[in-house]
């Protein structure tokens, strides 16, 4: 229904269906758009407005250098997250201690684009705050908004969008071309009715129907879809008897406004039961869902149990299979006192992974002890994060230990390095058990099992309160809805009165509904990156709820089970997120951000379930930091720890993830104060594992702050130390990584070197790319400062590709500028002016003056000059328009695949010339063709399982591949062997 299903790249919405000639609306919304800078389209609920707001912006899409953008608010109830909603859509990514309407000003005061705001009537204060903040702030920024309510700004123009006009059903109708109304409800007929056509017939009753639908586009199209089993006539008909009942005989007394609402209450009638209890259920989900949620929210906890693992990690993942796997068996073992022990290590089958039991070996598949294939799993944190790594990014690559603390600076502020992460013992990720009997090798126990009622009996969690809620009223927090233009907020008459009970539901009967539901044009199907989603139109969605809150204490239990299914789903994402389904778990958290946001609101509002929304937060730590969202999740931690301040493993927890919030948004005092709360709270809690954590984050600070010789005592003492019992495995390869930093910056590169190397066989076990793309940057910037610009290149480019994959946009920005100091060094001046370009465009999104850093400024400078003295100025100028030209995409497939090097210099350095293990030292070496395709996979990063699987052929086969490549060129390592291959090129 609708006709548009949102997409989460904030591009305008893709239209599904056709869109009815509204010539004049369209005319006059450009006309607005030219001569004023906001414009609000107004009207009624199902008139049309976001189609017709849509429709007006493609037509001015050329005007605006900087594009159009579509902020969508239907699912968003909190007013302090819309400033953070239309940074999102316009993809900035802000770090900076600023509020953030002060913050999204800065970034747009340059910017000449069309912001299309969508459904404004539920938060006007909050969206006149950021309209004023934008008109005001900025000069090139115009806004289309759409609402049932005006803004009230005295800038704001209005266009009032009407219902379709209907001719008159006795008049002249042999031209019905000229009449949307029944144009539209044709075209919807046809859909369901193919061959279905207006013809002399059929006219007079059309039209009569449109009239009495009042031509409101929404009221048209769930008519039409009856079309399946009655004609015109009949529909008309049975129409006029449904308003009889609730006009008390006259169907011509009836208001305009309460059309709608008898329409949607003739579609509900003639919903099963089942449809309607479903229609109801699914209301409290505020975006887009899949059918496994929509079985969990629907079933009453049979679905739970059935689909819990389905909202685990993407299905194609064997690692998180195996996890999943695991929980299972342990749910079922462990009470029975039985240990069991599954195979660990994605890919490379090492380590062992045992759940209960005493005397349970931990030995994996290759006898790989605690600092194999076991011991490095877990959640990964980053340097630098995918928000960010820094304002005081520096990257001046140039020879020494100035170089080092100029290049690694950009990792170390920001988004503050590599994120911690992990539940720890508290089982919300995978955790580390020690030492086990049996052959007295370590172990690897599953942190949470999927589903809520097994994480409480595991970590010693309590299960969520369950209150009853007051019967037909909403929690607290539960949101307000839209009465359907009838003035009272209870349907339009005609009502079904339910018993006490309600149907119960099972997985099958969901599934049968939503066929009924969607057939019935109720619920709209849209299929996208992360497989098929459904979604109710805003406006039955609020008619939903409105019926779901006439039941007795439905309300609370629906918003519970989606909540509980939202936690579920984190917990699984987590616990799979060192691992090779990155991609997947992004795409699908930001699918279901706005049931995220719901889940939170409800835990946060509601009494009884607080510790329940800390737990959630905290869980979604790898969402806030590694996918640049570090401000809303420390909104979220902030009222969680507000809302819950007795002294429990939880609060340890968000109290250090908070501190890393904050830190990552440049408030380093705040993130030390509350990490050091949350060491605090960890001793007295006796809680190694988040002790572990909290002292991370006041490690990093403390690099951050330049007390070196602290900062390498830490992080030397953590590496020895290796993981403690129940903390998240990804600090430990977090630490070497700071460790590498810190060294960096005392001047020893060739350990540096070696620790990142440690941390890139971690991350190539496991088919990881998120961390491993700071691992690659890391050694890049150590390469530049041993003069080795080629070996420098060949990491940034593949830390490049990486972070592509997981949309860290600040990391991006960091690497195209080490890349062109590295293009410049190496005499391809055009190649450093383009990719100049491109830096500046991406950080325009960041911060045009990239955190005031004098490092970082410099080092643009300097390949800028080498790069204009070389080409001229109008040769510079075009290369650098042409990189300010590319988007993100664009850029990056620029960076990591144009090879071309025009302008070499007369003598280029070569560092490892002649020497044994470099690429130069291998020539005339010949591959078999299958070893130059393993070779050039392995240059890509693919740990032999991938390698295995993209050439279909058996994992041993792929290590033996591997071992005779080694042989053949004298290496000893996998860097090596891509070192090699970036030489051959």
């Amino acid at each position: 229904m609708g006709g548009s299903a949102p997409r989460r790249d904030h591009h305008l919405p893709v239209e599904t269906t056709s869109f009815v000639d509204r010539r004049g609306e369209l005319a006059a919304g450009r006309e607005l758009l030219a001569r004023t800078r906001l414009v609000t389209l107004t009207g009624p609920g199902g008139v049309g407005k976001t189609r017709l707001a849509a429709r007006i912006a493609a037509g001015v899409r050329r005007t605006f250098p900087d594009g159009v953008r579509f902020v969508h608010l239907s699912g968003l109830d909190d007013p302090a997250l819309v400033p953070l909603a239309a940074a999102d859509a316009l993809d900035l990514h802000d770090h900076s201690a600023q509020p953030p309407l002060r913050a999204l000003v800065e970034q747009l005061r340059d910017r000449r684009l069309l912001l299309l705001v969508d459904n404004c009537e539920h938060l006007l204060p909050a969206c006149a705050e950021l309209a004023a903040a934008l008109l005001h702030g900025t000069t090139g920024v115009r806004i289309l908004a759409t609402s049932r309510h005006r803004l009230g700004l005295t800038e704001e123009h209005l266009l009032e969008v009407r219902p379709l006009p209907v001719p008159d059903p006795d008049g002249d109708l042999s031209s019905p071309e000229g009449c949307p109304a029944l144009a539209l409800f044709a075209d919807r007929a046809a859909a369901v009715v193919p061959g279905f056509r207006l013809t002399a017939a059929n006219r007079a009753a059309v039209a009569r129907l449109c009239r009495r639908l009042d031509g409101l586009p929404l009221a048209i199209e769930l008519a039409a879809v009856r079309m399946r089993v009655l004609d015109v006539d009949q529909l008309l008909d049975r129409l006029d008897d449904r308003y009889r009942l609730l006009t008390g005989g006259s169907p011509a007394a009836l208001p305009r406004h309460q059309t709608l609402r008898a329409a949607v209450d003739w579609s509900h009638e003639l919903c099963t039961e089942r449809e309607q209890l479903v229609w109801a259920r699914l209301s409290v989900l505020a975006g887009s869902f899949d059918l496994e949620t929509a079985e969990v929210v629907c079933a009453e906890g049979e679905a739970e149990e059935g689909s819990a693992d389905r909202g685990g990690p993407p299905p194609s993942h064997e690692p998180a299979r195996r996890l999943e796997s695991a929980q299972e068996v342990a749910s079922g073992e462990e009470r029975a006192g039985r240990g069991v022990c599954f195979a660990g290590g994605p890919g490379e089958g090492a380590g062992a992974e045992c759940v209960g039991g005493e005397g349970a070996a931990g030995v994996g598949a290759e006898g790989v002890g605690a600092v194999g294939a076991a011991a490095w799993g877990g959640s990964a944190g980053r340097v630098g994060g995918a928000g960010g790594e820094g304002p005081a990014a520096v990257c001046a690559e140039g020879a020494g230990t100035a170089a080092w603390r100029a290049g690694v600076w950009g990792d170390r502020a920001g988004a503050m390095t590599p994120g911690v992460g992990g539940a720890g013992r508290d089982g919300v990720g995978a955790r580390w058990s020690g030492p086990t009997g049996g052959a007295g090798r370590t172990s690897w126990v599953a942190g949470g099992r999927g589903e809520e009622s097994l994480l409480g009996d595991q970590v010693g969690w309590p299960a969520a309160e369950s209150p009853a809620g007051s019967p037909g009223g909403a929690p607290g927090g539960g949101e307000r809805v839209e009465p359907l233009e009838d003035g009272t907020g209870k349907g339009g008459g005609g009502e079904k009165p339910r018993g006490a009970t309600t149907p119960r539901m099972h997985p099958y009967d969901v599934l049968d509904a939503i066929t009924g539901l969607v057939d019935k044009s109720v619920l709209a199907r849209e299929s996208g990156p992360t497989g098929t989603r459904y979604r109710l139109l805003d406006t039955l969605r609020h008619y939903g709820l409105d019926r779901l809150r006439r039941l007795p204490g439905e309300e609370p239990a629906a918003r519970r089970r989606q909540r509980d299914r939202m936690l579920r789903r984190a917990t699984a994402y987590e616990r799979a997120w060192f691992g090779p389904g990155q991609r997947e778990i992004v795409a699908r958290l930001r699918a279901d951000q706005d049931n995220l946001r719901a889940a939170l609101d409800f835990s946060l509002t509601t009494p009884g379930e607080g510790r329940t929304g800390l737990r959630l937060a905290g869980t979604l730590w790898f969402y806030w930091h590694a996918c640049g969202a570090p401000r809303e999740g420390r909104h979220w931690l902030d009222r969680a720890l507000a809302a819950n301040p007795e002294p429990t493993r939880e609060r340890a927890r968000g109290l250090w993830i908070a501190g890393l919030l904050a830190a990552a948004t440049h408030n380093l005092t705040a993130g030390l104060a509350l990490a050091q709360d949350a060491h605090t709270l960890a001793r007295d809690l006796d809680d190694e594992a988040e002790a572990a954590h909290a002292e991370y984050v006041i490690g990093v600070i403390t690099l951050f702050m330049d007390d070196l010789p602290t900062a390498l005592k830490h992080f030397e003492a953590s590496v020895v130390r290796g993981p403690v019992p129940g903390q998240h495995l990804s600090l430990y390869g977090l630490d070497q990584v700071e460790l590498a930093c810190t060294l960096g910056f005392l001047g020893e590169a060739d350990r540096a070197v070696e620790v990142c190397e440690r941390a890139r066989r971690m991350c190539e076990l496991h088919g990881e790319e998120w961390v491993h793309s700071y691992v690659l940057r890391m050694l890049a910037l150590a390469h530049t400062v041993r003069g080795d610009w080629r070996r420098a290149e060949h990491h940034a480019r593949h830390a490049l590709r990486l972070k592509l994959a997981v949309h860290d946009v600040i990391g991006i920005a960091l690497t195209l500028d080490l890349l062109a100091r590295a293009a410049a060094e190496t005499g391809a001046h055009e190649r450093a002016a383009v990719l100049l370009g491109a830096a500046d465009h991406t950080w325009a999104g960041i911060d045009r003056d990239r955190w005031g850093s004098a490092a970082l400024k410099s080092t643009r400078r300097d390949s800028e000059t080498r790069a204009r003295e070389a080409l001229g100025q109008p040769g510079f100028r075009r290369a650098y328009e042409r990189g300010l030209g590319l988007d993100l995409a664009q850029t990056v497939d620029y960076a990591v695949h144009d090879r071309r090097h025009p302008h070499r210099p007369a003598h280029p350095r070569k560092p490892n010339a002649g020497r044994p293990g470099s690429p130069h030292a291998t020539t005339g070496i010949r591959l078999t063709r299958r070893e130059t395709e393993v070779a050039e996979l392995v240059a890509q990063g693919l740990a032999n399982q991938q390698i295995a699987d993209r050439l279909v052929i058996a994992r041993r086969t792929a290590e033996g591949h591997v071992e005779r490549i080694l042989g053949k060129l004298g290496f000893s390592n996998r860097s090596q062997i891509a070192a090699w291959v970036a030489a051959q090129r």
